[in-house]
């Protein structure tokens, strides 16, 4: 991938751009685990990060390609359940980190990536990720998606130095590992529409580019559904790159803006209710997916209706907010009074603006489009409702944007439409 003249598409300071992405080398292609030796040439103590799954994909191809270089490792075994991006997790990389160390390399896909991320970034080492599923966008992104103290939060860390991705390996990820990456996708419909709707009634800094190459990436992506659930090597080779692209255009922007927005804020709390009352929930990009088709509901919801500002009751909300958040409540509380949104008037900024605020809408995909795309790669939205039940969907329309600091529908909604 030509990362650089990626960044010159997004915006003609080139070399300003560049400084934005650490990422140096991107190999796509079948047979990219044989590039390991060239590309850790420089590299003679490696710290080896994978889980149990992971190991067993491609981490003891990996190890034997590298032999000696590696010096320290760790395969995390969790049984059953998701190994958690915590601190704990965390603190398990960094006892490996030795003096002997120059170079961390994960084996793996999200949290194995988040985790080698922010380990990394503390100690100031480089990492490379060799990636074995395209299932989620933030490979190449600067941020790292934790969960500390009860919270989903994204620290600032570093890109990967390098991304390795053998499409012969990613096409045999596991079913929903593909449909995680396609959804994930997908759902940059909802969120660059979020990104817009902010930019009209917050004026917040929007790049044109970068929204451009974005959404065009997505429409790529669409058109592949068939294929990357047949496991067609070239179209997952394709929705790799395109979780690549994504990542990147998050390091230029400075943040996950291009890539999250409201379907994100409903999968991360899914994801943050279902560890604090211990109860399963999906991968994040499948539930991204049906997340996006939600969002699609609610805006045509609101282009159907009249905005009519709702009183802000401070004490039911914080009472629901202990009922949905339990121990985790008191720091989701503390960061919306942090940010103040609940109460302020916005009435000045939005009613002025409906009719432009109206074609913004307009612009997203309907609810049935989104649910054609899903369906697509076999995903049943109807199993989705049943598995998390209306009660917890509904708690989510209301309450998901509390663990985040971003504008989105769901704040309109809840505003002048709940």
């Amino acid at each position: 991938m030509d990362i650089h003249g990626l960044f010159r598409s997004f915006d003609d300071r080139a070399t300003a751009s560049e400084n934005l992405c650490a990422t140096e080398r991107v190999i796509i292609e079948s047979g990219a685990l044989q590039s390991l030796q060239e590309v850790c040439a420089e590299h003679h103590g490696i710290l080896m990060v994978s889980d149990q799954n992971t190991y067993k994909v491609c981490g003891k191809d990996v190890a034997d390609f590298l032999g000696e270089k590696i010096v320290s490792s760790i395969m995390f075994e969790t049984g059953d359940a998701p190994l958690i991006p915590n601190e704990e997790a965390i603190a398990a990389i960094h006892e490996r980190v030795t003096d002997r160390v120059d170079l961390i390399l994960g084996v793996g896909s999200g949290v194995i990536n988040d985790l080698c991320k922010i380990v990394s970034f503390e100690h100031q080492l480089p990492y490379y990720i060799v990636a074995t599923a395209p299932s989620m966008d933030g490979y190449a992104s600067a941020g790292s998606a934790l969960i500390l103290k009860g919270m989903k939060v994204t620290l600032n860390a570093a890109p990967p130095k390098a991304i390795i991705a053998d499409t012969n390996v990613l096409k045999d990820a596991p079913i929903e590992m593909l449909q995680a990456g396609y959804g994930d996708i997908v759902g940059k419909y909802s969120c660059l529409n979020d990104w817009k709707l902010s930019a009209l009634i917050n004026d917040e800094v929007f790049f044109s580019k970068v929204y451009d190459v974005t959404y065009k990436t997505v429409d790529q992506v669409k058109t592949l559904a068939k294929e990357i659930i047949s496991r067609d090597e070239e179209a997952v080779g394709i929705l790799m790159n395109a979780l690549v692209v994504v990542g990147i255009a998050m390091a230029y922007v400075g943040n996950s803006r291009p890539a999250s927005g409201s379907e994100h804020h409903f999968s991360h709390y899914f994801e943050i209710t279902g560890i604090l009352s211990n109860k399963p929930y999906l991968a994040h990009g499948i539930d991204v997916a049906y997340a996006a088709v939600l969002t699609a509901k609610i805006r045509e919801q609101i282009l159907s209706a009249t905005p009519q500002r709702r009183v802000f009751e401070e004490e039911k909300w914080k009472s629901e907010v202990h009922r949905i958040y339990s121990s985790s409540a008191d720091e989701v509380i503390a960061l919306q009074k942090k940010i103040g949104w609940y109460w302020e008037d916005n009435s000045e900024k939005v009613l002025p603006k409906w009719n432009a605020i109206r074609e913004v809408l307009a612009e997203a995909p309907t609810q049935e489009h989104m649910l054609q795309m899903i369906e697509a790669v076999g995903m049943d939205y109807q199993g989705f409702m049943d598995f998390y039940g209306q009660e917890k969907i509904n708690d989510g329309l209301l309450y998901a944007k509390d663990l985040k600091d971003r504008y989105t529908v769901l704040w309109l909604y809840y505003e002048f439409f709940r």
